[in-house]
């Protein structure tokens, strides 16, 4: 079988940037995370105390070493992996997410279904925390923000090409999942994969980021965008018809 033609803009690395979505254009779901994540925030910091934000931690925030066989495997165990993406480990931290959660999540949301895509979100976060856990399988720092999950997205963007469809009066994601061989022909795709992969492990081998002072989750980062830019055809509802115009 012939690979499916690519469009001229992919060929020729000029794919359309992901525009900003006015606040009130976001998908519901979108829309839902934001300010789940927002109230978690603003409580731990103008509700809780310190010990009672410790023990929200403890119980919500991902801690390799509780799967270490140390330890029982309560319900907590079980949850973390999922309540892990709504703290953030400050304002600058929150905002950040956020921001890239509007840009990339709501084409995303608009094309999978609001359904579809929080299971994306889940997914994705959790294979976020899998290869965070495989490579520090007995930290003891908590793993805390939704990057993880915000990763998959840029990760499906990435395989889509960024092509954006806006017919129905939303800017949604189109066309079918590039072929590997399409996608390392794009000038514009293969620069995105490169900076974005080399900002994530400068960031994270040194520590740096603006306005975090916490460390960068670099293995939670790719993770979740392999995650996302492999595995995006199991969440997508658009009909082959679709995907192939």
């Amino acid at each position: 079988m012939s690979e499916p033609e690519i469009p001229s803009e992919i060929e020729q690395g000029k794919e359309r940037p992901v525009e900003r979505e006015p606040v009130f254009n976001l998908p519901p779901v979108v829309l839902a995370i934001i300010g789940i994540c927002v109230v978690v925030h603003l409580v731990r910091v103008y509700w809780l105390t310190d010990e009672q934000d410790f023990a929200l931690l403890v119980r919500t925030a991902f801690i390799p070493i509780r799967y270490s066989g140390r330890f029982d495997l309560d319900f907590y165990a079980f949850s973390s992996p999922f309540t892990y993406t709504f703290l953030h480990g400050g304002l600058a931290h929150l905002a950040i997410n956020m921001v890239w959660l509007a840009a990339f999540g709501s084409p995303l949301a608009n094309r999978f279904g609001m359904f579809r895509f929080s299971l994306f979100f889940a997914a994705t976060g959790l294979a976020a925390v899998a290869l965070f856990w495989a490579v520090h399988p007995l930290g003891q720092e908590p793993l805390v923000g939704a990057s993880g999950a915000i990763s998959g997205m840029m990760g499906a963007a990435a395989r889509l090409g960024f092509r954006i469809d806006r017919s129905s009066g939303k800017a949604a994601f189109a066309g079918s999942p590039l072929p590997m061989a399409a996608v390392f022909r794009s000038r514009g795709v293969v620069t995105f994969l490169a900076v974005w992969m080399v900002i994530n492990l400068v960031t994270g081998l040194f520590g740096f980021a603006l306005g975090f002072d916490g460390e960068i989750a670099w293995e939670a980062h790719i993770g979740g965008f392999v995650a996302g830019f492999f595995g995006l055809r199991a969440f997508d509802r658009q009909p082959q018809a679709d995907q192939g115009r």
